[in-house]
């Protein structure tokens, strides 16, 4: 009997707003808090958590790669899936650097008028959310 080895995975991103993807891939990249991984058919079972960047998903067809920034979440990967629960999802071309850059100078001016440690510590994730993006868009962060 000849054995044959899957090409592909069911891949999907999932918002709290709604499914953003589920379709075959034959290859995806996470920006894990360990560090970057990439998934393949037959990979091991794994439940990791996802940091802000980029996601990159490699289609059945092979065409174009599809960047979607990831604000944090979770991969949970078997050897014939991947799901991904992010807690903000986005095309990186949807993404404006003009626009997140505007949005880091109000963000900036915001936490010099902190009063405490809590609106610091929120102003200041906002603040590397927002990097994140910038770096995604610019091109400085891979996968």
């Amino acid at each position: 009997m000849a054995q044959t080895t899957a090409t592909t995975f069911n891949f999907e991103l999932v918002s709290p707003e709604r499914r953003l993807l589920s379709e075959p891939a034959r290859m995806v990249t996470i920006p894990g808090e360990e560090g970057h991984f990439g998934v393949l058919p037959g990979h091991s079972a794994l439940v990791a958590t996802i940091r802000p960047g980029v996601v990159e998903v490699h289609g059945a067809d092979g065409g174009d790669v599809r960047r979607i920034f990831i604000a944090g979440g979770f991969a949970d990967v078997t050897s014939t899936s991947c799901t991904i629960l992010a807690e903000e999802a986005v095309n990186v071309s949807d993404l404006s650097l003009e626009s997140l850059e505007k949005a880091l100078g109000r963000l900036k001016e915001d936490m010099s008028l902190t009063k405490d440690d809590i609106e610091r510590s929120r102003v200041t994730r906002k603040i590397n959310l927002v990097q994140a993006k910038i770096a995604a868009v610019s091109g400085k962060i891979a996968a």
